[in-house]
């Protein structure tokens, strides 16, 4: 079994880990019907792909392109600005299409770390749910009074999609960032506009016998919904390896969330921690996520294996991973480490 807290060294574990990536999982016919659409946003969780405004515009226009559910008898569509008195409880608030923005109420703050804070922004209803379905994200506005234009920008909540009543978001700051500085001025009940969802990955139970999940600094947020919709569902028998690399140990986000997965599920989830300046007494990986711990951690490519690797986080690491996305709904082409190690494009998705 895998340290849950120390990265061992490869000899070690290489026998351990292709044998983990070997065992089959059982399959189900149990098939989540979910939001089809175009490829989002890379990053959508803290980081954003570009500040370039095609490539919100492309973000907005997926959320408008995508399908709408069917409103329940009980509700009617309301164009523009969705308000409370148009939803009975436990009605999905966000629904895609040409829904408007929906502003929401900030209802308290939590510092997590130097430069990251928790924020939960309140839904309309308290039995409201979010509406958004793994994997997706919500877009978020905000306009200054000295901006010609608003910012926008994707992010993914890290509260459960089933959650009543609110919206839990892991946001770091980043300086000169306009949206992330804006988020961590705000004081509880000033309110925001968001709008999605922003379809990504569609996922249902046991589509891949084993994900790898490679992570740098706030691109968790999206492998941690997904491992969320893996792990609640005891249908879904999927198997988890997450590679998740940050520069400090404050900067591991969500750390006691995996801590709790790895204790629940050590056969079926194990995460490796690398850092860039780690302390004297650090025990997991140092320097950066890199092609020769890639070898010894994830699942065989081999053509034969019903695998998929999702990877997120900053320009660099995508450079060195596997290579960067050409926009929102274009993957771009498999390059990097996991181009190297033999992984084909249609192993391999970029939040």
């Amino acid at each position: 079994m895998f340290a849950r807290t120390a990265f061992r060294a490869a000899r070690p574990l290489k026998s351990q880990v292709r044998h983990y990536a070997s065992d089959a999982a059982p399959r189900t016919a149990t098939n989540t019907a979910l939001y089809a659409g175009v490829a989002a946003l890379a990053g959508v969780g803290g980081y954003y792909y570009v500040y370039r405004t095609p490539n919100v515009q492309k973000a907005v226009d997926s959320v408008q392109k995508a399908p709408t559910p069917r409103p329940r008898e009980e509700e009617k569509a309301v164009p523009g600005r969705a308000s409370a008195e148009t939803r009975s409880p436990s009605a999905g608030v966000f629904k895609g299409g040409d829904q408007g923005w929906v502003d929401l109420k900030l209802e308290k703050v939590e510092t997590i770390n130097h430069n990251t804070k928790r924020f939960r922004f309140a839904l309309p209803d308290s039995h409201d749910v979010s509406g958004l379905r793994v994997a997706s994200a919500l877009l978020v506005k905000f306009k200054g009074p000295d901006m010609e234009k608003p910012v926008i920008r994707p992010y993914t909540p890290v509260s459960d999609e089933s959650a009543e009543g609110y919206l839990d978001f892991v946001i770091k700051r980043y300086p000169n960032g306009p949206m992330s500085e804006h988020l961590h001025s705000m004081s509880p009940d000033q309110r925001l506009d968001f709008k999605g969802p922003i379809p990504k990955y569609p996922w249902t139970p046991n589509k891949h016998e084993h994900v790898a999940l490679i992570a740098g600094g706030t691109g968790i947020t999206p492998m941690y919904q997904l491992c969320r919709a893996i792990f609640n569902n005891p249908e879904d028998r999927t198997k988890v390896t997450l590679v998740f690399g940050n520069v400090t140990e404050d900067d591991v986000l969500l750390k006691q969330e995996l801590s709790e997965l790895e204790n629940r599920y050590p056969q079926r989830f194990r995460a490796f921690y690398v850092l860039d300046r780690a302390p004297a007494q650090w025990v997991g990986g140092r320097g950066h996520i890199d092609k020769d711990l890639l070898k010894t951690v994830l699942p065989e490519p081999g053509a034969g294996n019903n695998m998929k690797i999702f990877v997120c986080g900053p320009p660099g690491m995508y450079k060195a991973i596997s290579g960067a996305k050409k926009s929102p709904t274009d993957q771009g082409e498999l390059a990097g480490a996991l181009s190297e190690l033999g992984y084909s494009a249609e192993q391999v998705y970029k939040f």
